[in-house]
């Protein structure tokens, strides 16, 4: 049995994709980054956290799968917005720059962890004030990490992508699927 370790609908939607079975267990963690603590390492211990928390909670054959995202600009981690200001300061920081998106997903399986961090370039283009403000009002941007969603109307501002788009989106599917394989739970047979 394989356990999604997130709320997330996007999560859940990338990894139906993959064609496996699997059910949806919320992991109520904090998440505040610790002191000094590098975005690499935040997202790795947040997908760990989210893993442990439900792997806790279920079968001990149970597979966990948890994953989390973070947009970083300048070595600062851009969570999810509190308020127009905030979701204003981060759209003029990402404005006409180029930013990481920081994936790391994380399976717990029989007492073993297998890890992936993937890390994306995205560079969006020049943002008025205008563009800023209709944007918090389609309600998108408030419960995504950078403000934005790149599936959604905000993929009209991103410029270029270097990496893995489903990753920016919050599962990337080549790594999971690697991680699916590793510990026996993704096969192609007929």
């Amino acid at each position: 049995m394989l356990i999604l370790a997130s709320q997330s609908p996007r999560r859940a939607e990338l990894l139906t994709q993959l064609n496996v079975s699997f059910e949806k267990s919320v992991a109520d963690i904090d998440e505040t980054p610790w002191t000094q603590e590098s975005a690499t390492d935040y997202v790795a211990r947040m997908a760990r956290e989210k893993v442990t928390k439900v792997a806790s909670t279920v079968c001990a054959d149970s597979a966990v799968l948890g994953s989390d995202t973070s947009v970083v600009i300048d070595g600062v981690i851009l969570g999810k917005p509190a308020d127009f200001n905030d979701f204003s300061n981060m759209m003029q920081s990402l404005s006409n720059r180029k930013h990481q998106v920081m994936t790391s997903v994380c399976i717990q399986y029989r007492g073993e962890l297998y890890e992936s961090l993937v890390i994306t370039d995205v560079s969006f283009k020049s943002l008025s004030e205008q563009e800023i403000l209709w944007y918090w009002h389609t309600g998108e941007p408030a419960d995504k990490a950078g403000g934005y969603g790149i599936q959604g109307l905000g993929g009209q501002f991103v410029t270029r992508i270097e990496g893995s788009y489903s990753a920016v989106v919050g599962l990337p599917l080549y790594e999971t699927s690697q991680l699916l394989e590793q510990i026996g739970l993704k096969n192609y047979e007929c």
